[in-house]
């Protein structure tokens, strides 16, 4: 069976018995949450700076989009102190079923809730919305078909106007064989996220590539068991693609965010207090099991901070 990229991975993914319906994150590859919980510190640590900004309202939303197993909300509600955690109201979204054991004071959803007012975080989600494939041809760009059992490819027919338009602006295609990957629905899906937010932030965490430097033939990718694999659309392993975070940022100012900022995960977790060095030598003579502690903590600080790694992810910011 030939379908677009988009349809096949909408499919392969989220379809009956897809991929994120059956299948747990961290049994494929390794993200910033499932690496430290000093990762979800710093979640923290900006859930407390915007419940600052907010002046500490009576109820303060935190949402996980594609929560995966729950790890980063559990870890962050078990981590507040008191008087912020007896004011959280926390939501992990995901399409797969609620994990056991998950808080029982975590709503588990599928869908965003209506109105969010406090931190709304989504880490590693926009990379699996699904989306087209375009080759650029002598008559210009068109799709790129896929069978979905083998993964085998050719080129079909032209683009929507408006997936013409958004690759025009966002990803012009300038030689025959090279290709790109139409990051509108990824835009339509952060914009929905904005539109909910009523007050407070809004991050989107993910590899990222900007304008003026898309990889020339694209980036999709598939993982299984924790390495790299062929794309083959058919439900055995995840497809992905890095995220145009820019054009999402656009998308999301158009849906009312009225501050935006785009760094990398370093320079986000640093300014978070996350640095990686290592504890002075004078607490192992005094504290050795403290300097351990320290030490390991120092490097798993290092490994989100890595700009080669984890560190080296786009992180964009919002507010309303």
């Amino acid at each position: 069976m030939w379908l677009t990229w988009r349809v096949a991975t909408e499919r392969a993914l989220y379809g009956e018995e897809g991929f994120y319906l059956r299948e747990r994150p961290s049994g494929h590859f390794r993200t910033s949450v499932s690496a430290s919980a000093a990762f979800a510190g710093a979640v923290l640590a900006l859930l407390a700076e915007v419940d600052a900004d907010l002046g500490e309202p009576d109820v303060l939303d935190l949402v996980d989009i594609g929560a995966g197993e729950g790890v980063l909300v559990t870890q962050v509600l078990e981590a507040a102190e008191p008087r912020l955690r007896d004011r959280l109201r926390v939501t992990a979204v995901d399409l797969s079923p609620r994990p056991a054991g998950l808080p029982e004071r975590i709503e588990w959803s599928p869908v965003l809730p209506t109105e969010i007012t406090g931190l709304a975080i989504a880490n590693e989600w926009l990379d699996n919305v699904p989306l087209d494939v375009v080759e650029q041809t002598s008559e210009g760009p068109r799709l790129v078909m896929v069978n979905v059992h083998t993964g085998e490819e050719h080129v079909g027919g032209p683009l929507r106007p408006a997936d013409r338009s958004w690759l025009e602006r966002w990803w012009p295609l300038g030689r025959v064989g090279s290709r790109a990957e139409i990051g509108r629905p990824r835009d339509e899906a952060w914009a929905s996220v904005l539109v909910r937010l009523t007050r407070g932030r809004a991050i989107a965490i993910d590899y990222a590539h900007p304008v003026d430097n898309r990889p020339l033939h694209g980036t999709l990718t598939g993982y299984r068991d924790g390495a790299v694999v062929t794309p083959v659309p058919d439900g055995t392993c995840d497809i992905t693609a890095h995220v145009a975070l820019d054009a999402c940022a656009e998308a999301g100012r158009r849906a009312g965010a009225i501050s935006t900022t785009l760094s990398t995960q370093r320079e986000a977790l640093r300014e978070l207090g996350l640095t990686g060095e290592r504890p002075p030598l004078e607490l192992a003579r005094s504290d050795a099991r403290g300097y351990l502690r320290a030490l390991a903590r120092a490097s798993e600080e290092g490994e989100l901070i890595d700009a080669s790694g984890l560190g080296g992810f786009g992180w964009l910011s919002q507010s309303k």
